[in-house]
């Protein structure tokens, strides 16, 4: 694997970043919308524990595949790829694209 820029590897924390914040807030979701109910519901204190218990493992299932869905999804470098020249590729333009 060849070296990483500066650029490439702030992209890599970014992402990584998101993808926890997002997994956070869908399990957040989760969680709430599968034990909220229980609070408005005549449950036994047992009912309710369980039911907690469901709402966090499905918060952390859930967690787990939006982090991996979101990294899965993150372009990768191709082999051989080169660190950019810092210079401009023609005398006298500014970059490549001009």
């Amino acid at each position: 694997m060849g070296r990483r820029t500066q650029a490439d590897r702030d992209a890599i924390t970014i992402e990584i970043g998101y993808a926890v914040v997002s997994g956070v807030a869908v399990a957040a979701v989760t969680c709430a919308g599968i034990y909220v109910p229980a609070m408005f519901l005549d449950l036994t204190r047992t009912g309710e524990h369980l039911l907690f218990k469901i709402a966090v493992g499905a918060a952390a299932v859930v967690f787990l595949a939006r982090v991996v869905h979101v990294l899965r999804r993150f372009p990768r470098p191709a082999e051989g790829r080169r660190v950019p020249d810092a210079q401009p590729s023609q005398p006298g333009r500014t970059s490549p694209d001009s």
